[in-house]
């Protein structure tokens, strides 16, 4: 189930960093990450119903995207990711979940 990945990753150390609220489809997430300059995608996964796992790449730190509870949680794997790249990639999906 996709919803043990995230809580494999959250066991495992990584950093729950923001929510946001579940109002864009799973493949508009995809293709907004896709759009984060210099951002690589390297898993993306889904049940085709209610759960959404999407990996990636950002400026040498793993991001971890995972729908629970009506929102997207915001995970990275390094805890002492810098602010100012969590606040990027933040700022970035903001975008798409607030219009």
């Amino acid at each position: 189930m996709l919803s043990d990945l995230l809580k494999s990753k959250i066991e495992a150390g990584a950093r729950h960093f923001a929510d946001m609220p579940e109002v864009a489809y799973f493949d508009e997430m995809y293709d907004h990450a896709e759009n984060l300059k210099g951002a690589q995608i390297n898993d993306f996964a889904m049940d085709g119903v209610i759960e959404m796992w999407l990996e990636f790449d950002f400026r040498g730190q793993r991001f971890f995207i995972g729908n629970q509870f009506g929102d997207y949680w915001f995970l990275v794997e390094n805890p002492e990711c810098p602010d100012e790249i969590l606040l990027e990639v933040t700022d970035h999906f903001r975008e798409l979940t607030e219009r």
